[in-house]
């Protein structure tokens, strides 16, 4: 018995070998390259290979060890330094708690959508944002080059601003803390305190001189910090360390970037509570302004904010749902993400307030004893009469209270000489309306609050070491953006292409550590992502929903979950999100153009921030950084339709996707309705993906079912 098995085992293989080459008789003689490419026969369901063209070398992509480390991951790529220094700013400026309605509103309409979208695609076609919509459609494969660009420049001058949190948080080991206090300046006669110092605040006065050393101006370079210089390169070291394995290092540090700022937040959240006048800021923040919610301004920014916190467009959400299985729930996981980014951002805004009204309380008692003392100097001279004082008014315990009593009436008695007499108001609520973002809110402003904190120094390495994991995460995803689609279009090897892009990339940013770079991290923040990223999402739209198709899409999102997605996506995909994304981008273009291009200088003499405008080779730089960020899209679109490249020459036109590549001639296999299902050009077909079903000789020529999505069933009927 078993003899006659290993007979029939025998036979069957030969029928099995004997049908693969009647498919393969069926190609066309002159496309050799589809000949010497291997066929594998094996279950796709348990791990999917990549095949390189004319190699028979299999390539395992990748896969995340677990769903944990790869929401971990997502988390970690949405989650960064803008959830901290930019969404409680713009919770102050646009109206307080009445600034969340409109954010969350837009995140249910753009945000979520979006980001579906993109987990979606990069899931279903398994490549990065190249080999995605070179999949879609060839003509549109600039937009993943677009990406990749964008991620360059914005990873040029965001690990820069890690650089600085690793220069904070060397040195936050000291105390007191250095910039607690101005320093003392000594010459032959007598010792004083730093005039730029005196003029500004001890924070100020280091952030600007000890840490950046900064110029006068954009164009005077004023060589290169040292000090920034080897932080930028430790920066760049440890990015290059974590991504130089792909997802199988960056994966497993995504367990503490991403959660350690969750840690650090929860303990400044109970500390700050705990301080005097932190329920001021609390309150102050949480106070809702409704009348300011009908200005387009808020709905601009506030759009603004959801598209840039989810970090569509980039690559790397793409990227990082790349190495997913093909059956994930990523409609999941977009939700949890994005409620997860903005849970965050209310998280870090009781943080920021809490820690802002205690400074804010600091602030106004110095401000009260000050004009107090003033006050009793005028009592004296005579300047002032007694009988304005109430008689429960006490000058050496005065409150804030008594004071601002005291002040409105001598405002009222002495309206007409009271500009005169040099007092001044000393409210809560006006400190805590000066808006302060970015390197502002987390350089000078929360710097300034630590250094009253009990054990300042342990409180200070905590916030830098939070704010080097968020960035970290972010860095993680935007590299990500950049090296798998390079890996997944050309073959190179991952480790060689990190090491040279960190390398690249470390040369490049010296023009940040100069003395004048912080004008230029200015520069590349407003004009380097901005536009470029809202024309690269309306593209992915268009393409997904026009090109493509969106009932295919819909289709292929059933198959792929295993439900059907509901109907409010479709109209979300097709109709609300393209309509609201182009009126953003217009709306961009117009702020751009009324807001006068240029950037805040300190200025030595004056201790103060000066506005100057970008001179004619800045503005050439601004406008350089977006025209190079879309132009791959214009010229790939040119390229693709003048046939410039041929699709087989492995040039930037052509791509490798699944198993396979794009054929340049079709398939000739009788009843193969993949260019329909596609809705493509044969040329644009990939090559078909071999399952488990067995393919037994027969007469004629094979008919092969297709899945919905365009991948060969492997529940379609056994020849």
């Amino acid at each position: 018995m078993p003899k006659n098995s290993k007979v029939v085992k025998r036979d069957l293989d030969d029928e099995v070998i004997e049908s693969v080459k009647d498919l393969l008789s069926n190609e066309d003689s002159s496309d050799d390259a589809f000949k010497k490419s291997e066929l594998m026969v094996g279950d796709q369901e348990e791990k999917d290979v990549d095949v390189e063209e004319g190699s028979d070398v299999e390539d395992e992509r990748p896969a995340w060890n677990s769903k944990l480390q790869y929401i971990l991951a997502q988390v970690g790529f949405s989650v960064g330094l803008g959830n901290v220094w930019r969404f409680p700013y713009l919770c102050q400026k646009n109206g307080g708690g009445a600034y969340l309605v409109p954010y969350l509103i837009l995140l249910l309409i753009i945000g979520i959508p979006l980001f579906f979208l993109e987990l979606s695609v990069g899931q279903r076609i398994r490549r990065g944002s190249i080999g995605v919509w070179n999949y879609i459609s060839p003509k549109l494969g600039g937009i993943g080059f677009a990406s990749c660009v964008v991620c360059f420049f914005v990873a040029l001058y965001y690990n820069v601003i890690i650089g600085w949190s690793l220069f904070y948080f060397s040195q936050s080991f000291q105390h007191p803390l250095p910039w607690d206090q101005c320093p003392l300046v000594k010459n032959a006669s007598h010792t004083f305190v730093e005039p730029e110092c005196e003029k500004s605040s001890a924070t100020t006065y280091y952030w600007y001189r000890e840490a950046l050393n900064i110029s006068s101006s954009l164009s005077e370079s004023g060589g290169l910090n040292w000090k920034m210089t080897i932080c930028l390169l430790a920066a760049w070291v440890m990015v290059c360390l974590a991504m130089i394995k792909g997802i199988q290092s960056s994966g497993k540090i995504m367990y503490f970037s991403s959660l350690f700022p969750y840690v650090v937040l929860l303990c400044f959240l109970v500390r700050g509570l705990l301080l005097n006048g932190s329920l001021d800021g609390i309150r102050h923040m949480f106070t809702p302004k409704l009348e300011i919610m009908l200005e387009p301004k808020v709905w601009r920014e506030a759009a603004t904010q959801v598209f840039f916190a989810l970090g569509l467009g980039f690559g790397g959400v793409i990227a990082f749902s790349s190495y997913n299985k093909r059956d994930n729930n990523c409609h999941f996981d977009a939700v949890l993400v994005s409620f997860i980014n903005f849970f965050t951002s209310v998280l870090a805004t009781l943080v920021v307030f809490a820690v802002l009204g205690f400074k804010a309380n600091i602030i106004n008692e110095k401000c009260v004893i000050q004009n107090s003392e003033k006050i009793l100097k005028l009592l004296k001279t005579g300047n002032l009469s007694q009988d304005m004082i109430p008689h429960h008014i006490n000058f050496s315990s005065i409150t804030a209270e008594d004071y601002n009593l005291v002040y409105d009436i001598i405002q009222k008695v002495k309206e007409e000489e009271f500009d005169s007499l040099g007092l001044k108001s000393c409210k809560i609520e006006d400190e805590l309306d000066k808006a302060v973002q970015g390197t502002g809110l987390a350089f000078i402003a929360f710097t300034e609050a630590m250094t009253h904190f009990p054990a300042s120094p342990f409180w200070s390495v905590m916030f830098f070491l939070m704010l080097v994991n968020l960035g970290l995460g972010s860095m993680f995803g935007t590299i990500e953006g950049i090296i798998t689609p390079i890996v997944d279009t050309f073959k190179i090897r991952k480790e060689i292409l990190t090491v040279i892009c960190c390398l690249v990339a470390f040369f490049i940013g010296l023009i940040f550590v100069q003395r004048s770079g912080n004008y230029f991290v200015t520069m590349f923040d407003d004009y380097s992502a901005t536009l470029p990223l809202l024309i690269v999402v309306i593209l992915e739209n268009i393409a997904v929903t026009r090109i493509y198709g969106i009932e295919k899409f819909m289709e292929d999102l059933k198959d792929m979950l295993g439900f059907s997605p509901s109907q409010y996506y479709y109209y979300m995909w097709k109709y609300v999100s393209p309509l609201v994304l182009l009126c953003l981008l217009v709306a961009s273009i117009v702020q751009m153009g009324l807001s006068p291009p240029g950037y805040n200088a300190w200025i030595e003499d004056t201790a103060t921030e000066e506005f100057h405008s970008y001179p004619t080779w800045g503005m050439i730089v601004c406008i350089s950084l977006m025209v190079l960020a879309i132009l791959p899209v214009p010229i790939v679109l040119i390229v693709r339709r003048c046939n410039l490249i041929d699709d087989s020459s492995g040039s930037l036109a052509s791509v490798s996707y699944k198993r396979g590549r794009i054929i340049k001639e079709p398939v000739n296999l009788e009843g193969d309705n993949t260019s329909l299902i596609h809705g493509k050009s044969p040329s644009e077909v990939p090559s078909p993906n071999f399952g488990k079903n067995i393919y037994r000789k027969q007469t004629g020529s094979p008919t092969l079912d297709t899945a919905p999505n365009g991948r060969y069933d492997n529940s379609s009927k056994r020849i």
